[in-house]
C-alpha cells in the first residue's frame, strides 16, 4: 500500500502520541529528579507541633533559667533607691574569686539554652555577655559597678526566650561541644587578661 493511502488510514491523532509522551516524560524528569532534589510533596513540610507534656518541659527550663538570672542580677532591692543587685555584685566584692564564681554560675544559662536548642549564633552572643561581664568585672571598684548596670544574666535569659518559642527541646552532642569549647575559650582569654593586671601590679609595686 503506498504511504499516502496509509496515512490516510492511520487513525486520527496517531501521529501526536510519540510528541506527546516525550512531554510526559519530560515533566515527569523535571518535577523529580530522585538524584538531585526530594519530591515535591515533601518539600516545607510544617514545622513539628509540641504536645502539652513537652511545652511544660520547656517552660520549667525556662523558668529555672529567670530564676536564676533573677537570683545573681536583681534578688536585692538598694533600700532608698530603685536600683535592684544579685549574687554576681555581691560576689564581686570577694577579690580575685568572686567574679569567676557568680559567672560561672552564670553559663548554666548557656547548658538551659543549649538544651532548648536556642541558634548557635545567639549562644554566641549569650558567651560575650557573659566574657564581658568577666573581664570587665575583673577591674578593681568599676568592674561592680558595671556589673551592676550590665546584668548579663538577665540579658541572656531575653535572648533564650525569645528564640525558644518554636524550637525543639532535644539538643545534639555537637551543641554541648560548642558551647563548652566556646566557654573554655572565653575563661582561657579572661584568665590570661587577669594575670597580666596581676603582674602589672607587681611591676608597679616593686618600683
Amino acid at each position: 500500500m503506498c504511504e499516502p493511502c496509509q496515512a490516510k488510514m492511520a487513525p486520527p491523532g496517531l501521529d501526536k502520541k510519540p510528541a506527546l509522551l516525550k512531554q510526559f516524560l519530560q515533566l515527569m524528569t523535571r518535577s523529580w529528579d530522585p538524584m538531585t532534589e526530594e519530591p515535591e510533596h515533601s518539600r516545607h513540610r510544617p514545622e513539628p507541633i509540641l504536645d502539652d507534656e513537652q511545652e511544660r518541659q520547656r517552660e520549667a527550663l525556662r523558668t529555672s533559667a529567670d530564676s536564676l538570672a533573677h537570683l545573681l542580677d536583681s534578688v536585692v532591692q538598694i533600700p532608698g533607691t530603685s536600683i535592684r543587685v544579685g549574687l554576681d555584685a555581691l560576689l564581686g566584692l570577694i577579690p580575685g574569686l568572686g567574679d569567676w564564681i557568680a559567672n560561672l554560675i552564670g553559663t548554666t544559662i548557656l547548658f538551659l539554652a543549649v538544651k532548648l536548642e536556642v541558634p548557635k549564633i545567639v549562644i554566641v552572643r549569650m558567651a560575650f555577655n557573659i566574657g564581658i561581664n568577666t573581664l570587665i568585672g575583673t577591674i578593681p571598684g568599676f568592674g561592680d559597678v558595671f556589673s551592676i548596670w550590665f546584668r548579663s544574666n538577665l540579658k541572656n535569659t531575653q535572648l533564650l526566650r525569645r528564640y525558644t518559642s518554636k524550637q525543639s527541646t532535644c539538643a545534639t552532642p555537637g551543641d554541648w561541644l560548642f558551647v563548652i569549647g566556646l566557654l573554655a575559650g572565653t575563661f582561657g582569654i579572661a584568665i590570661g587578661t587577669f594575670a597580666m593586671i596581676l603582674w602589672g601590679f607587681k611591676a608597679l609595686w616593686s618600683l
